[in-house]
């Protein structure tokens, strides 16, 4: 005979708040349920660390929930095979335990709350929906700070989020008299600066019995599986990483955040935090990472400079917020947007990382190895590739939600489909982010190990992102040149001899011909 609990309070697998009010007192009444689903390994194909990742935190976390005190059912795949969806699991789980109500938190996924809201659950069943107590500005006041279906500056909502929580203010001013630091913080990494590199913290967290449960149920995955993940699992692992970003990293953050490189064990983390998925799976919060960070600044014997903890902060109160509201104003709509009527296939490449092409190699390479790319190599690798080859956004976007550990679609979406392909025709950015060969060689070392040459812009030894990018700003050119942030650039088309425009065109085409022998 099972237990009978007044309440089902669900938890789904991106909600592990250790610090949520509903664990501040065990209720003998209360039954809290974690759950592995197909229609969540489902739902997109994903890396097969990211799945691992997020049930190795979910199981530590019903752990961790039993050892303070409370009742906890935790399902994985063998016991959820039974049911067809959540929907399905929720009914019964209800009825077997007698529940009278229904408690969930709003999920950060329209898909997720449009199935938690839209469901038919028995007519006595009480159900009740409550905040994750997580980020910083109120769901409901996201309508307030950004605006639907229009462009909305982001440095305006940063200052905005800096005021009202007071974070590097002094006073009603910015610290420094700056409100960013962004130009101090372009630097491209020197063969002296390589050493200096500071080998990353990672874990080695058993996921075998995961494995063999993904395999046992036919979950289709794809990148590098490994029996021990790196990736943090638990509230005190991801503070310990927390702690090392502080110490470690975070004093030439903001110097190298753009930075790129190939020659070092460490090249995949460099100074970057790696806090993503901690925080998107809500282990840690976005104001315990700030404040950590601006503590370790303001420490008497820091090394730490304004510019690089200012760079930090507003990947995290700015950007991470900003997004937020971007996906929740736009709604469904969003993720219909195609600007530029991209309708390419993904080329094979992105599955296997065998392509000539230096950049995209170590970029891809590296993300089905560990399922983590940091944002220059997202935004002007592999997702400047797709946007000036014109890849449907509606592939870009599964590719980017399914290869990465810290992909949940809120985040996602506006930063694939609006950071990177200027698919929303300019809801977050001024321009497109379209760039030829010359700013990957800029920013990293990776072309001259390239088989094409970075300096050729036509030919069969040319480096491809050259005349792919010429030939992308032609084709939009009547809407682009109006864009004064990139318009001055048709001019210098315009004095290339006619000969040589031509020879850049046609390299284009045979070039997006023949993508998959890139």
């Amino acid at each position: 005979m099972k237990k009978k609990y007044k309440t089902l309070a669900w938890i789904l697998g991106d909600q592990l708040n250790y610090q949520h009010s509903w664990l501040a007192t065990p209720n003998p009444e209360t039954l809290f349920v974690i759950a592995e689903l197909r229609q969540e390994t489902d739902y997109t194909r994903h890396h097969i660390q990211k799945v691992c990742a997020f049930f190795a935190a979910m199981q530590e976390f019903a752990q961790h929930l039993k050892s303070k005190g409370h009742d906890v059912l935790y399902l994985n795949l063998d016991a959820t095979s039974e049911f067809t969806n959540l929907e399905s699991a929720i009914a019964k789980l209800s009825v077997q335990y007698q529940a009278q109500e229904f408690h969930y938190q709003r999920p950060d996924e329209l898909r997720l709350l449009n199935q938690l809201r839209g469901m038919n659950l028995p007519t006595a069943l009480k159900i009740k929906e409550y905040d994750t107590e997580h980020f910083l500005l109120p769901f409901e006041e996201l309508s307030t700070y950004v605006k639907p279906r229009q462009h909305n500056r982001l440095e305006s909502f940063y200052r905005k989020m800096r005021k009202r929580f007071n974070i590097l203010m002094t006073g009603s001013e910015p610290t420094g008299d700056r409100w960013n630091f962004d130009s101090d913080n372009r630097n491209k990494l020197k063969k002296a600066d390589i050493p200096d590199i500071p080998e990353p913290l990672v874990f080695s967290n058993s996921v075998t019995e995961i494995l063999n449960r993904l395999k046992a149920h036919d979950i289709d995955t794809f990148g590098t599986p490994h029996d021990q993940l790196m990736w943090p699992t638990s509230r005190d692992q991801s503070l310990e990483l927390l702690h090392w970003f502080c110490r470690e990293a975070l004093p030439n953050f903001g110097k190298f955040q753009d930075s790129m490189t190939y020659q070092s064990e460490s090249k995949w983390s460099l100074y970057h935090s790696r806090l993503s998925f901690a925080m998107n799976s809500k282990m840690l919060s976005p104001l315990e990472v700030i404040e950590a960070a601006i503590a370790t600044f303001k420490k008497a014997n820091s090394t730490i400079d304004l510019a690089q903890v200012e760079g930090f902060i507003r990947q995290i109160l700015g950007w991470r917020e900003f997004v937020r509201g971007v996906y929740w104003v736009n709604g469904d709509h969003y993720k219909n947007l195609n600007h530029f009527k991209a309708k390419a296939k993904l080329p094979e490449f992105f599955w296997t990382g065998d392509t000539k092409m230096k950049c995209m190699s170590e970029a891809i390479g590296q993300s089905l190895e560990t399922s983590y790319a940091h944002h220059i190599q997202r935004l002007m690798i592999t997702g400047n590739f797709c946007l000036i080859t014109g890849i449907d956004p509606d592939l870009v976007d599964s590719w980017y939600l399914g290869i990465y550990v810290d992909a949940i679609e809120w985040v996602e979406l506006p930063n694939t489909r609006g950071m990177s392909q200027f698919a929303d025709g300019g809801y977050i950015a001024t321009k497109p982010y379209a760039a030829s060969g010359n700013y990957i060689n800029k920013m990293s070392d990776y072309c001259g190990q390239c088989h094409y040459t970075v300096k050729l812009k036509s030919g069969e030894e040319a480096c491809p992102f050259n005349s792919l990018y010429w030939k992308f700003m032609i084709d939009h050119r009547q809407q682009l040149s109006k864009n004064p942030r990139i318009g001055m650039l048709y001019g210098n088309w315009d004095r290339k001899d006619e000969g040589e425009r031509n020879e850049i065109i046609n390299t284009a085409k045979l070039n997006l011909k023949n993508l998959d022998r890139l």
